[in-house]
């Protein structure tokens, strides 16, 4: 992606997501061709000149100040996740691409490989999956049948039919926009990373319901949250997703999917048969 012209369709998607009411703007009655806000109106919230915001919205801005950003990230209401985007558009990190096969953390793999009751795997820049024990294999997917260019979430949610087939429709598209949302502003951390953009290349050609939520622009890292999965062989789960970054790093996290005690998921796990007791790291 063109690192301007994302900067100038993110601000107008914000910027339509916005009504003047909200704001405490009076509009008099006037037509509005467009939805939401104009440009004047977010530089008048944001106390910054219109020339300004729309030499900012049009991407000819590199050397605004962190000041102004906020106060135009003020201005459109962003969560946190999305003022990081923006900053992150306007003042593009200089980070090292990744060559070769990504190295998985040995603590992180000690802590996985000791994980035999619940699915537990660590993930890379933008959802790749590094390393992941025998109940994520057995319960989730079995990451060792794909190349590790396969092994990202975003190509199981999108492109794997029996791994969808266990959500029903509502819960499938939540977690799908959560996912887009995090691969979008991994790209953001690391925009001139060459697997990362052959990922999202593949998943545009592949997907046209990838293509039409990653033309949302919806921005976020992926909170707690449940997990609710309709499993071909132990039946109804219920798990919450729960993500770390240990460390100063964020090229890689360690991720649960741990379960209530006492709870039917747990005696459903709990009986399972593990096929394996190892953590499969990528080749």
């Amino acid at each position: 992606m063109d690192g301007r012209s994302e900067l100038t369709s993110f601000l107008m998607s914000r910027r339509a997501r916005l009504r003047p009411e909200e704001v405490g703007l009076t509009t008099y009655g006037d037509r509005r061709r467009v939805p939401g806000l104009r440009r004047e109106e977010i530089a008048q919230l944001a106390g910054v000149s219109v020339t300004h915001y729309v030499r900012l919205e049009q991407g000819q801005s590199r050397n605004i100040s962190a000041e102004v950003l906020d106060a135009v990230a003020a201005a459109l209401g962003l969560t946190d996740d999305e003022r990081e985007y923006l900053g992150n558009l306007v003042h593009p990190p200089h980070n090292e691409p990744c060559s070769g096969p990504t190295e998985v953390r040995t603590d992180l793999v000690h802590l996985v490989n000791s994980i035999t009751q619940v699915p537990a795997y660590i993930t890379g820049r933008y959802g790749n999956v590094l390393a992941w024990n025998a109940m994520t294999a057995t319960v989730l997917y079995d990451f060792a049948a794909v190349p590790p260019a396969l092994r990202t979430w975003t190509h199981l949610i999108f492109l794997d039919s029996p791994f969808r087939a266990m959500f029903c429709a509502a819960d499938w598209l939540d977690i799908a926009r959560c996912q887009v949302a995090f691969t979008r502003i991994a790209w953001s951390r690391h925009p001139g990373d060459p697997a990362l953009a052959t990922h999202l290349s593949s998943l545009r050609e592949h997907s046209a319901e990838f293509r039409a939520l990653w033309d949302e622009h919806e921005v976020g890292t992926w909170p707690p949250r449940r997990v609710r999965l309709d499993h071909p062989e132990l039946g109804p789960l219920e798990l919450a997703l729960e993500t770390m970054q240990p460390g100063e790093s964020r090229d890689q996290a360690f991720t649960a999917l741990v379960v209530e005690p006492g709870s039917p998921t747990e005696s459903a796990l709990r009986r399972h048969t593990l096929r394996c007791h190892a953590v499969r790291p990528s080749a």
